[in-house]
């Protein structure tokens, strides 16, 4: 049968474009709609896939800040047609919008944050304009969201909580299917330079619901360690000017060079009010442990004792505890990259494609 994917926009380097990436082996050749598509902004592979974009795509200033698109962009996702037998569209809040043609088969990454976790979304920082702004849009693409997430034939989850957002937004009940962790350790890595092995790692786009302004002062209290935060992001000028002298901000990194970071971390740390929780994994590839917050995918993706510890709450203190419990604790590699196997790209791809086929009436297992 004929697929094709969907996309909100290819314009950074996170998680739910790892995951399109997986997509796209998972059905080669299918082509990618998506609104704007930035090249130098995501990742390097999308350029050998069949990628269409919305007439968007050709105003610069969007493609470099999609979140200046945001009143567009339900509009843009409206008009798109789909003519394919199977449509499957990974969203975090727009591609479940398209008009498709075949059945339509939704990835929700989650359901949209500045709808549904717009005070978390917009952090403590956002600008006044642009929470008026919301508020006023709010209750039209509210309705627009809805009657959107209605339309799909199947609703897929990638966590626990993702899928209980899901019932509480939508009334919809989604399966579960976790996706891969995509950072190879097999693969090229290249070091950083002026940076020595032994550090702690932060992996996070740099935005206020990533909660890396809290760790960055926990290291503050931790003269004796070193935080090195990779990711890119609104708030980068922000966290380098607030960042203490054994806090090192890398902005955005090549997968070689994270690979290296990973490698030659003693642990990572995450604070994010996380859909999913994929860095824990990442690291655990390398055999590494995670210290997390206790919230949403982290619950999925760490176990406790085992693979990682958790903090409750993304504050300072919770955070310095947490890591220093990660340093003192004796792990066991083995047991740690065993856990990371469980959440194959193969595995992911199986279960994809069970779903998109219709393969026990599109169900998949959790």
């Amino acid at each position: 049968m004929s697929v094709a994917l969907v996309h909100d926009y290819l314009t950074q380097r996170g998680g739910a474009e790892r995951v399109v990436l997986s997509m796209l082996r998972a059905f080669p050749g299918a082509p990618l709609h998506t609104s704007l598509y930035d090249p130098a902004g995501t990742f390097p592979e999308f350029a050998e896939a069949d990628v269409r974009t919305a007439p968007l795509d050709r105003v610069p200033l969007l493609r470099r800040d999609h979140r200046r698109a945001l009143p567009l962009l339900a509009a843009t996702f409206s008009r798109l047609h789909v003519d394919a037998e199977v449509t499957l569209c990974s969203s975090s809040g727009w591609a479940h919008g398209a008009a498709v043609e075949g059945r339509k088969v939704v990835y929700c990454h989650t359901p949209a944050r500045w709808l549904y976790q717009s005070r978390r979304y917009l952090g403590e920082h956002g600008s006044p304009a642009a929470r008026a702004a919301l508020a006023a849009a709010r209750p039209w693409l509210v309705r627009w969201d809805r009657r959107a997430a209605a339309s799909a034939d199947v609703y897929l989850a990638n966590s626990t909580a993702v899928r209980e957002r899901i019932r509480a937004a939508y009334g919809r009940d989604a399966e579960v299917v976790p996706p891969p962790h995509a950072v190879d350790p097999a693969g090229t890595a290249t070091a950083v330079p002026g940076l020595d092995a032994g550090f702690v790692l932060c992996v996070a786009r740099l935005l206020p619901y990533k909660n890396v302004d809290a760790v960055v002062e926990a290291f503050a209290g931790l003269p004796g360690e070193r935080l090195v935060v990779a990711g890119a992001g609104p708030d980068e000028a922000r966290l380098r000017a607030a960042a203490p002298a054994n806090v090192s901000v890398l902005g955005a990194v090549a997968d070689d060079r994270l690979r290296w970071l990973y490698a030659s971390c003693r642990g990572l740390v995450a604070a994010s009010y996380e859909d999913y929780g994929l860095t824990p994994l990442e690291a655990a590839a390398f055999g590494k442990p995670a210290a997390v917050l206790r919230f949403g995918g982290f619950l999925d993706t760490v176990a406790e004792g085992a693979t990682g510890a958790f903090f409750d709450r993304p504050e300072p203190r919770a955070i310095r505890a947490a890591v220093a419990r990660l340093l003192a604790e004796g792990w066991d590699e083995r047991r740690i990259r065993a856990h990371a196997e469980l959440y194959s790209e193969q595995r992911f791809v199986e279960r994809l494609r069970a779903a998109v086929t219709g393969d026990a009436g599109g169900r998949v297992a959790a």
